[in-house]
């Protein structure tokens, strides 16, 4: 069932699905996605647990926010939303941007299992032709405003960007565009040290938008991780592998189905 709250002043939307009677789980999306996207996760755990599909801010029917948040915005807002639906000890789950989110708010408050499946939160690696990129387009801008106008020069701009950006930079709004600017340049490796519950970790091991070293690193500074590694896969790794998908996270939850039997 989908449903609305107010929190923070924000219309937040969500699906509520499954077992009523069972371990809470709170499901998040990624980067330019919505809830829907990870119906298929939603749809592996309903026979024996409780699932709240958010989502995000700034992304399906949910308000953007007001400001831009960086990673601890969104997870104070998890936080909230745990807190207003009185969820005791939930599960969190997190696919890329979602994952990023979880690790915050898993770094806040206690929580009993985690899920991270192709997970953002580790700052990427960049080149010299990054940088170059990035430099070069700030010059330009600069330059086009002061021969073209401010007018005519932020419509340049915006051309330039919308060719140089990718496809979720792209599609964004221009907020939206500024929060994805500073999440992605927020480095979570110093939390993960402090994640004491289980934690499993799913990645395509053709995963380029959040590589496979991140998971592996993940795996090391964690204190209870596991990485399950699907061939082939690439950065949604559930939905290339569903199958082997299905089979790694019913053995992770496998004492949350034992009590629907």
């Amino acid at each position: 069932m989908v449903k609305t709250a107010e929190i923070g002043g924000l219309n937040i939307c969500y699906e509520e699905t499954g077992n009523p009677n069972g371990t809470p789980v709170v499901l998040l999306h990624g980067w330019g996605c919505d809830h829907t996207t990870v119906r298929s996760v939603a749809a592996v755990l309903e026979s024996a647990m409780h699932v709240f599909s958010i989502d995000l801010p700034g992304h399906g029917k949910t308000d953007e926010p007001p400001t831009v948040w960086g990673s601890d915005d969104f997870a104070d807002l998890i936080i909230d939303f745990i807190k207003l639906n009185n969820l005791s000890d939930p599960v969190l789950i997190g696919h890329s941007f979602g994952g990023r989110t979880s690790i915050a708010v898993a770094s806040k408050r206690p929580v009993s299992k985690m899920v991270l499946i192709d997970a953002a939160g580790i700052t990427p690696k960049r080149s010299l032709r990054y940088y170059y990129k990035v430099y070069s387009f700030k010059l330009m801008k600069k330059f086009a405003k002061l021969f073209l106008g401010a007018k005519r020069g932020e419509k340049f701009v915006e051309k330039q960007r919308q060719k140089r950006g990718s496809s979720d930079y792209r599609a964004a709004s221009p907020k939206m565009r500024a929060i994805m600017s500073r999440c992605v340049n927020e480095d979570l490796r110093n939390r993960f040290g402090g994640i004491k519950c289980p934690v499993l970790l799913i990645w395509g091991e053709e995963d380029t938008a959040t590589p496979l070293r991140d998971a592996m690193l993940m795996e090391k500074l964690m204190p209870d991780a596991g990485l399950v590694k699907f061939p082939g896969a690439g950065h949604y790794s559930f939905l290339d592998n569903p199958f082997g998908f299905k089979a790694v996270m019913k053995e992770f939850f496998k004492s949350e189905f034992a009590k629907k039997e």
